[in-house]
């Protein structure tokens, strides 16, 4: 089935995670790959900012409802989620796998992914492109105060939490205003070359992960995650997207959205970010773990594309039948 292919992205992650495994990065050359890794995340909100029109957002802002529902999931909900997760501990796997879940259910949703998937299943895509970019501009602030209020992490150098929202802004959030601010001159080149900004996204990942999981593979990660503890990652983010997802249906329900809206709650408040959670996992959390942290986030990534993209082209199929139906019973009419 289409669906169960594993997308490119996850293949190249894989395949750098046994570079970094077989030629982990080591002394001037983490430096190295330290400054790289900052260059090319600026650069690519720099080009998200660039890319975002001010009218859609206007445009899909009007939905008060909505949106704030769609925060709730994200900021609310997946953390609660979270927090009996690791209350449960379910399976006796390192503490910083239960971390990395926790971590992930704090991040805020995709932005690319959910209007791409909203776009397919013929949702409000005006609504999906305000939600999915406020979500990515709130997690900047919301998701480091939820790290330092409910984990027991510290970074190697002291620091508290207004100086971890310092860096990420400086690192995220700068970029992306200057990028937004300069879109009257660069608006339309970033337009026509749209997919510059996909390669950008992917090589700013690919180059954290690598950096991230060169640590991990000095301090020994592969020692400690084995095949079962990667088997329960995958289970445990399967579950945690299903009951996300049945609950933002059920909430969409409660509330009377549209069709067109329950799409926009189904991929804005049931997905998070991998492209805003590696760069922040870099500053929130020691260098040494970032590694193991990240693994849940990296296969509920894949997970999350996968059964999504079986979800959008189900709409899509319902929205088609629909229209056929529609268009019969017109011609019906005329005759």
């Amino acid at each position: 089935m289409g669906f169960l292919r594993l997308d490119p992205m996850m293949i190249k992650l894989i395949i750098t995670v046994l570079l970094a495994s077989f030629f982990p990065a080591k002394g001037g050359f983490v430096d190295f790959f330290e400054y790289l890794t900052t260059a090319a995340i600026a650069l690519l909100f720099f080009m998200h900012g660039a890319k975002l029109s001010r009218e859609k957002i206007i445009a899909g802002s009007s939905h008060w409802r909505l949106h704030l529902w769609i925060m709730c999931s994200t900021f609310v909900v997946f953390p609660i989620m979270g927090l009996l997760l690791v209350w449960w501990h379910p399976v006796n796997v390192g503490p910083e796998i239960y971390t990395g879940f926790l971590y992930l259910c704090i991040l805020p949703a995709t932005v690319q992914s959910s209007i791409a998937f909203t776009s397919m299943a013929g949702g409000n895509v005006a609504a999906a492109v305000c939600a999915a970019s406020a979500s990515s501009l709130l997690g900047v602030f919301i998701s480091p105060l939820l790290v330092n209020l409910v984990m027991n992490v510290h970074s190697d150098a002291p620091s508290n939490g207004l100086e971890q929202i310092g860096k990420i802004m400086l690192q995220l959030l700068v970029p992306f205003v200057l990028g937004h601010l300069s879109r009257r001159w660069i608006g339309g080149w970033v337009e026509r070359h749209r997919s510059l900004i996909g390669k950008t996204d992917q090589t700013s990942i690919l180059l954290v992960v690598y950096s991230a999981f060169s640590e991990a593979v000095v301090n020994g990660i592969w020692h400690r995650v084995g095949v079962d503890t990667l088997l329960w990652i995958l289970a445990g983010s399967i579950v945690v997207l299903f009951i996300a997802l049945a609950i933002n249906v059920g909430a969409s329900r409660l509330f009377g959205f549209s069709r067109a809206d329950e799409i926009v709650v189904l991929f804005c408040g049931s997905k998070k970010s991998l492209a805003n959670g590696v760069p922040m996992a870099n500053i929130l959390f020691p260098a040494s773990s970032v590694g193991m942290i990240v693994l849940p986030l990296m296969i509920f990534h894949q997970v999350q594309l996968m059964v999504c993209s079986f979800i959008a082209q189900r709409y899509k199929v319902g929205n088609e039948k629909r229209l056929a139906q529609e268009n019969a019973q017109t011609q019906l009419q005329k005759s």
